[in-house]
């Protein structure tokens, strides 16, 4: 920041009310419409503030049934996904077959997402996660040994990285049963834009696109029938030895940059 002449200040939770004393916020922190988070998005865009991620991004990244019937409606490739309800529990099985995957509306980090490969498993499973949600998304198995995850700035490609599931796990995070043991995190791989296959990069700009023009992660699989959606996350990792491999401080500066140029659009310049 200092280096182009913004600065910049780390708040906390208890900040809210200091706001008004900066021209933008970029959160980063966890996001949820009923985390703290939330509420400073919007009182930030409320004083109008340059915002990421901005109130509209949260709400809808952060309800993977919009995103689904968002990818279907404009044809983004993804998962196929059924919308459980109690009136249709029963149909899971002879639709996706198993093993499959079990989705609350509101999951992320791995949390709320679960394999299900018995029929039992499966009725156990969408009893108790139909009495916290009218709706589960129940979508088909897709084992691969990574995710492709596309960091997409103001609408362009920022880095491109592949998360490898942890080990004798098949996701990216393990959350391992039992108090004070922890979360296991599986390897990652950064790449060069030019050099990540092209239909991932643009399969994951489509997708950034429809939310809006903020900072989204997006999440694909790459399968032997194609590129797949999973989701797109608002406030993506930009983990130090990670995301920032390739570009390094370079990628900071694109970032204090995007927030340059949304300022001075408001401003008319």
């Amino acid at each position: 920041g200092a280096s182009l002449g913004v600065h910049v200040e780390v708040l906390d939770r208890h900040d809210v009310h200091r706001l008004r004393e900066f021209s933008g916020l970029f959160i980063r922190d966890t996001t949820n419409v009923e985390h703290y988070t939330f509420d400073f998005a919007c009182r930030a865009a409320e004083a109008g503030l340059v915002v990421i991620d901005d109130p509209q991004s949260i709400m809808k990244c952060t309800n993977k049934i919009y995103l689904n019937e968002l990818f279907a409606r404009h044809q983004v490739p993804a998962p196929r996904t059924m919308l459980v309800h109690r009136g249709n529990a029963d149909e899971v099985l002879a639709t996706l077959g198993l093993p499959c995957v079990l989705k609350q509306p509101d999951s992320a980090f791995s949390l709320g997402v679960f394999k299900i490969e018995t029929p039992e498993a499966l009725r156990i499973a969408l009893s108790r996660l139909l009495k916290k949600s009218d709706l589960v998304l129940a979508q088909e198995w897709l084992p691969t040994t990574f995710d492709w995850r596309v960091g997409v700035l103001g609408g362009k490609p920022l880095f491109v990285c592949q998360y490898f599931m942890s080990g004798e796990h098949w996701q990216i995070y393990h959350h391992e049963p039992g108090q004070g043991r922890g979360i296991r995190e599986g390897d990652a791989k950064t790449f060069r834009i030019e050099d990540a296959p092209e239909i991932v990069v643009k399969s994951a700009a489509k997708a950034a696109n429809l939310i809006g023009n903020g900072f989204y992660g997006v999440d694909l699989k790459q399968t032997a029938k194609g590129v797949v959606v999973i989701e797109v996350n608002d406030n993506p990792n930009i983990d130090h030895g990670v995301e920032d491999v390739v570009l390094k401080d370079e990628l900071y500066r694109k970032i204090v940059e995007d927030f340059v140029w949304r300022l001075d659009r408001k401003r008319g310049k």
